[in-house]
């Protein structure tokens, strides 16, 4: 699978007129007269995803290994993960200095002459010794929240942290509150640029990267004000303070909590309530027997009809969408919807932009297919295949949408941004035994190590790809900001909030200075 990870780009300009800590930046001349009234942006995150399940993915749906929509995308490249939390343990390992925002060294957080300056199957290097490292300090690798904390708000920080200072220090931080909390891309969209932000997923609206992008909290976990204590909760900012004017996601207690226990589920009673009777959000739920598209499509309809915000609350037993489910059809790939009663991501992707445009400032909306992540915690290849059939359905329903003549959403003022947040499973296919369109790997497990395996069921720092199309697809300019953190075609996670901030006006200086 061949990258253009070279080409003079979209994003490596966009990040010219940023300045994200490398010295000094270039001019946003060129942006400003090539990027035409920027109002729109689409951040759409396959969490846990590596370049390896694009190709499996690829290969199931297309038999091709670079076939899916957003392989075509103009923009392609790679992106760095690491959080403060694995930059430490790497600088442990090595005997070097812990890690300090004034003074980087970008190869600890991730050395290209140990893993590579492009993922597998492009780079075929056997670089696991890197990636495992050690038994002792396991395998180095960011969690969602930090990672998702990087994309949001151009902070490195701890495993664990939603748009907060690592250290969980109760000041500082770039809000108003001056409690420690990190201003995302969401709020300032909102607060200097007058836009809509949403947030959508395929796992509870209050899990990790739903929640890096419109709340703050030390502790991930702090899904709403009781939940084992917790004295802040991220459901309740989502809900009470932030009201992003869309949100839809899983967490629904129907499956996953019914009896409300403070020691499980996603949601309080009290704040379930609260969106039953909320008059800020048209607020749409799972219920028995009911198609959860359809569920949503109307209430979203009613939202735009009456200028509200929209709220939609899904998901099964454990919080999630159940995935959709692939068949061993060889020739002919089919995948099942997961479940009736919740909404496709591509129907709820579509819902969210029917609300958010509404606003003549434009929008920010950020897409998460979540249960990537957790089919590879499991190891779990055919609900992985399926999850990134859900994925790729979304990002060619979020084109349509933008393709659909009659509004002012277009590739002239509109970024899409397809990425992940971290790799996961270091998932290998063999290069003899290929699965062509429509198959499988054998159900039997030693005849599927033919096929497929896996080298653990938990995160990696593996680089993953980022593909992006929009109105910076002409510009040309290089950014030599771009190349300097690891002299070479590689993007940091941080990177991606510095693009985003600057398209729509709103360019920041980072926190962060590469001293290398």
């Amino acid at each position: 699978m061949q990258k253009p990870i070279t080409a003079l780009t979209a994003l490596a300009a966009i990040l010219a007129s940023a300045t994200i800590g490398c010295g000094g930046s270039s001019s946003s001349s060129q942006a400003a007269t090539e990027v035409q009234s920027p109002k729109h942006v689409i951040l759409i995150i396959g969490d846990g995803m590596q370049m390896e399940h694009e190709v499996a993915a690829s290969r199931y749906l297309t038999g091709t290994d670079d076939g899916l929509a957003f392989h075509a995308f103009p923009f392609q490249s790679y992106v760095s993960t690491w959080d403060v939390t694995a930059y430490n343990k790497y600088a442990s390992f090595n005997g070097t200095a812990s890690y300090a925002p004034g003074a980087v060294d970008a190869s600890t957080g991730y050395d290209i002459t140990l893993g590579g300056v492009a993922p597998y199957p492009v780079d075929t290097a056997d670089h696991s010794s890197y990636f495992y490292l050690n038994s002792t300090l396991g395998w180095p690798a960011t969690d969602s929240a930090s990672a998702a904390t990087a994309m949001s708000t151009g902070y490195k920080t701890d495993d664990g942290n939603i748009a907060w200072l690592s250290g969980d220090p109760s000041t500082g931080g770039n809000r108003t509150a001056n409690n420690g909390s990190l201003k995302t891309i969401a709020e300032i969209a909102r607060e200097e640029r007058g836009m809509a932000i949403g947030v959508v997923s395929t796992v509870p609206f209050n899990h990790a990267t739903p929640a890096g992008f419109v709340s703050h909290n030390v502790n991930r976990n702090n899904y709403y004000i009781g939940y084992k204590s917790a004295t802040t909760g991220i459901a309740d900012e989502i809900i009470s303070t932030i009201k992003p004017e869309v949100v839809i996601g899983g967490g629904h207690p129907l499956l996953d909590n019914p009896a409300y226990s403070t020691t499980k589920g996603y949601i309080s009673q009290s704040l379930h309530n609260t969106l039953k009777a909320s008059s800020d959000f048209v607020f749409a739920e799972r219920a028995t027997g009911m198609n959860g598209s359809i569920t949503l499509a109307q209430a979203a309809d009613t939202a735009v009809a009456g200028g509200k915000k929209l709220f939609g609350l899904y998901g099964g037993a454990g919080g999630n969408f159940e995935y959709h489910v692939p068949t061993d059809t060889p020739g002919s790939p089919s995948v099942a919807r997961g479940s009736y009663e919740n909404p496709e991501l591509k129907d709820a992707s579509v819902a969210a932009l029917k609300v958010l445009s509404q606003n003549e400032k434009g929008f920010f909306l950020m897409i998460e297919q979540g249960d990537i992540d957790w089919a590879n915690h499991a190891n779990q290849y055919e609900n992985m295949i399926g999850c990134m059939y859900d994925l790729n359905e979304t990002v060619k329903s979020v084109v349509s949408y933008v393709d659909q003549p009659g509004d002012d959403i277009d590739w002239t003022n509109t970024l899409l941004i397809v990425t992940s947040d971290h790799s996961n499973s270091f998932m290998r296919l063999s290069t003899t035994n290929t699965l062509g369109i429509g198959d499988l790997p054998p159900t039997d497990a030693t005849e599927r190590a033919n096929y497929v395996t896996y080298g653990t069921t938990g995160h990696t720092n593996e680089l993953v790809t980022i593909y992006a199309k929009g109105p910076t697809a002409a510009l040309t300019t290089l950014s030599s900001n771009y190349r300097t953190w690891y002299n070479a075609d590689i993007l940091d996670n941080t990177h991606l909030f510095h693009s985003m901030a600057t398209f729509i006006g709103a360019p920041k200086t980072s926190p962060l200075t590469v001293t290398q």
